[in-house]
């Protein structure tokens, strides 16, 4: 991956790699997950509750890494095990390896699929019966013979064991590959040396097969991820006019008949109520937004959005920012940490942060809480149906009363009591003539006889 990160924690979909591995077996309905990692890249608090951890030591191969989950594989009955970077794995492929055991009760069921270029991938040799003998690695020249690398039908790195024979022949599996590494696949044929049988399942998704080793294949899955999601979407009811111009994360909610318009990105824990409409080119993140609201042309991060508020164009709402019922933050309007109460308008060209807004208040165009003495944050208090004129600073902490006014252009430092009128500017004062005083002083007029008048020194001729 040429990167600082461990590869299983490079994000598809707003999830983790690993993660999607993880939640297909758990809807699958496994009763422990165990993931394998080395001491290094170590994933131990990257996958929430639930999971359980073992360290491979050493970098020794696939069997060995099943091997350091011994513990917890004793005394199981069944185990299922997947691959980290396959995240397109779902829980109905590895209900298919279960079902596929259960019926022919085989030592071990080896996902397979059939590929029409199966470069790179290890070849099921199948015996006479049609039972698996054996897989073949392909990794490095010499790992398989001309004729074996014809073979279309391709393990798939997903296997169901009978946990006490796997841990069996997991102790008898050698290093004799090109690579000198200890093969999961390799237990199959030890199996077979048991007299247990091994058996294929070819695969009704054959994207469970694709697994990621650059940034190429990420991105690759990250698409067929994204096509997955938007459909469930669509199929719930909810209208994404644009697919190919939309990302919204795995755990995103959407409720019924609401609209996401193109060029929009729905990440992490956002939610989006019935009837709304999100974008176009809008932003959501870790943002709930109720029914019937409208987000356009806008960035939220942590924000919480009532019903029927109207959000935009080109505003940016801030973690914290609460935007009660029927509310409204306009054309360039930036929130932050406030409550903004119902039926409040914040139209234009206003910064609101770190205050408390009653509801019915208009705050008029450049209103802005200067909440930050350059070493605390203060907050604001601003009652209800009170109007802010045009070019209102609130300099914290303040409290404007409710039914309160302000006049265009005042800098309120001290509280307006409730349906007071609060001005803080300098009187006007008007200077006549002032135009054509300041054109005498810039272009005067110039002198016949000096054609550089205005640098000559004044000078009394009667003393010449």
């Amino acid at each position: 991956m040429r990167s600082g990160t461990p590869k299983l924690l490079h994000t598809l979909c707003g999830r983790p790699m690993i993660t999607w591995s993880v939640a297909a077996a758990k809807q699958a309905g496994a009763g422990r997950v165990v993931v394998v990692h080395d001491p290094v890249h170590q994933l131990e608090g990257a996958l929430g509750d639930g999971v359980e951890y073992a360290v491979q030591e050493q970098a020794r191969g696939t069997a060995d890494a099943v091997r350091s989950a011994a513990p917890q594989i004793e005394g199981a009955d069944t185990v299922v095990v997947l691959n980290g970077d396959h995240p397109l794995i779902t829980a109905d492929v590895i209900r298919e390896l279960l079902e596929a055991r259960e019926q022919s009760g085989a030592a071990a069921v080896i996902g397979t699929a059939m590929l029409d270029d199966p470069s790179g991938y290890g070849r099921v040799i199948r015996g006479p019966d049609g039972t698996v003998e054996r897989v073949v690695e392909t990794k490095e020249p010499g790992d398989a013979t001309e004729l074996e690398l014809h073979i279309r039908e391709v393990n798939a790195g997903l296997y169901a064991f009978d946990a006490r024979e796997l841990l069996l022949a997991l102790e008898q599996v050698g290093t004799e590959n090109v690579q000198g590494e200890l093969y999961l696949p390799d237990v199959l044929p030890i199996l077979r040396q048991h007299e247990r049988t091994v058996v294929a399942q070819e695969l009704s998704d054959p994207d469970a097969t694709f697994g990621i080793n650059d940034r190429v294949a990420l991105a690759e899955a990250r698409a067929r991820l994204q096509r997955r999601i938007h459909e469930q979407h669509m199929l719930a009811g909810v209208t994404i006019v644009d697919p190919d111009s939309t990302v919204i994360d795995a755990d995103v909610e959407i409720d019924p008949d609401a609209v996401v318009a193109p060029f929009s990105s729905l990440h992490g824990q956002s939610r989006v109520g019935t009837g709304s409409v999100i974008g176009p080119v809008s932003t959501l993140i870790d943002t709930s937004v109720g029914a019937a609201a409208t987000v356009v042309h806008s960035y939220t991060k942590q924000a919480e959005i009532g019903d029927r508020v109207s959000v935009g164009p080109f505003a940016y709402l801030r973690p914290g920012a609460v935007l009660r019922e029927g509310s409204k933050a306009g054309t360039f309007v930036e929130i932050k940490n406030s409550d903004i109460g119902a039926g409040t308008k914040i139209p234009h060209l206003s910064y609101i942060g770190d205050a408390d807004v009653g509801e019915e208040t208009n705050l008029g165009a450049a209103t802005i809480t200067a909440n930050y003495d350059g070493a605390r944050k203060h907050r604001t208090t601003v009652g209800s149906r009170v109007k802010t004129s045009v070019d209102t600073t609130l300099v914290a902490p303040v409290t404007v009363g409710d039914d309160a006014y302000t006049g265009a252009g005042s800098v309120i430092t001290k509280d307006v009591p409730p349906g007071a009128l609060g001005i803080a500017r300098e009187r006007q004062r008007n200077v006549e003539g002032y135009t054509e005083r300041r054109k005498e002083r810039d272009d005067p007029p110039k002198d016949a006889a000096s054609p550089d008048y205005r640098r000559q020194p004044d000078v009394d001729s009667s003393k010449q």
